[in-house]
């Protein structure tokens, strides 16, 4: 019996661990003695495809975010970011969740507030590499969604960001 989902072949989606990607085909594959069906996507930012058994896909993957949605997290990128503190391992786990959630909003929180810390404090190497993967998980879906391409999509996220001036 053949899943049936209400995403297709062509359609543009999230996943939750590597961003926007595209669904390039539909694929049998046999796992554990046992048939299934599998999206295969094709992820944005990376050279990477994934498989999603279509019987879970709904649980795995969700639609890019609208033109309107797209708008609002861009404007979220204005808001107060939220610092460290004292506590920095507190904060990276907090900050890793928010990568891992599939909620395109909590990945713009951490780019609004590691660029906020990386220009304020300075950040660690972990740290530049989170904030390397939110630009990319951020601006791949905005691309998508606003219909632009990558480097459009980069443009309108750094001028979206605050500009902090240094403190002497």
């Amino acid at each position: 019996m053949a899943q049936t989902s209400k995403y297709a072949v062509g359609d543009k989606v999230v996943h939750p661990q590597h961003g926007a990607a595209t669904i390039v085909k539909k694929v049998k594959q046999e796992f554990g003695g046992k048939k299934m069906d599998y999206f295969v996507l094709e992820i944005a930012t990376e050279q990477l495809t994934v498989m999603v058994p279509v019987d879970k896909v709904e649980d795995l993957i969700r639609p890019v975010i609208s033109k309107t949605k797209a708008r609002e997290v861009l404007r979220s990128l204005k808001g107060e970011p939220e610092e460290a503190g004292a506590n920095w391992s507190r904060w990276y786990k907090v900050l890793n969740e928010k990568m891992t959630s599939g909620d395109i909003f909590q990945v713009a929180e951490v780019v609004r507030d590691l660029s906020f810390a990386q220009q304020t404090k300075g950040i660690s190497p972990a740290l530049k590499r989170m904030l390397s993967r939110a630009r990319l998980t951020l601006s791949s879906e905005l691309a998508f969604s606003l219909e632009i391409d990558e480097e459009e999509a980069v443009r309108r996220l750094d001028r979206a960001l605050p500009k902090v001036e240094p403190v002497e």
